[in-house]
């Protein structure tokens, strides 16, 4: 087997044995500087993967963002539930009430009593829904569930036309309670 360099200097005495394991240890400590052969990168490598870090955390931040956005929407959803499961009305009754639903435009009913039916004309109560459940809330709990979850409010009366207008000729003649239709 051929001898090393370093050894076929030293039997040919150009060098001394102090000055080859001199060179050992400097080429020892390099290689242990600089791991597994990796070159240091020069300045526009290095601005490469300064740029490509910095998309990189942004887009972290954008998917982190995003998805507190969705948790946020998550936890009022859950409070909007909460809030229409704990304040719904009991709606047993005979008298049929229709509403139509903005969310798939038909026209739905419940059945309440004619109690319930005066408040919902009168706008003392709402109907809100979640998925395919429908609650009979009073209005300012409907008020606050739109606020956190918009799409649940399905019904509430107009108080606007509650109030006959001055100029109406018709203002002295109020809409009779049992009149059906």
């Amino acid at each position: 087997m051929a001898k090393s360099l370093a050894e076929q200097l030293l039997s040919a005495g150009l060098v001394n044995e102090k000055k080859v394991k001199q060179v050992k240890r400097q080429k020892h400590l390099e290689r242990k500087q600089d791991p597994k052969g990796k070159t240091k990168p020069n300045a526009e490598q290095q601005a490469r993967l300064d740029q490509q870090r910095a998309e990189a955390a942004d887009r972290d931040r954008a998917l982190n963002r995003q998805r507190k956005a969705e948790q946020d929407a998550k936890a009022m959803r859950a409070q909007a539930l909460q809030m229409l499961q704990h304040n719904k009305q009991p709606v047993d009754g005979e008298i049929r009430f229709n509403f139509t639903d903005p969310r798939n435009n038909k026209i739905k009913f419940l059945f309440v009593s004619d109690k319930v039916q005066q408040h919902l004309s009168s706008a003392k109560l709402a109907i809100c829904a979640y998925e395919e459940d429908y609650f009979v809330v009073p209005r300012h709990v409907a008020e606050k569930v739109a606020e956190r979850f918009a799409e649940s409010l399905i019904y509430l009366a107009d108080e606007s036309q509650q109030q006959p207008d001055e100029d109406d000729p018709y203002k002295d003649f109020p809409i009779p309670d049992d009149l059906m239709w």
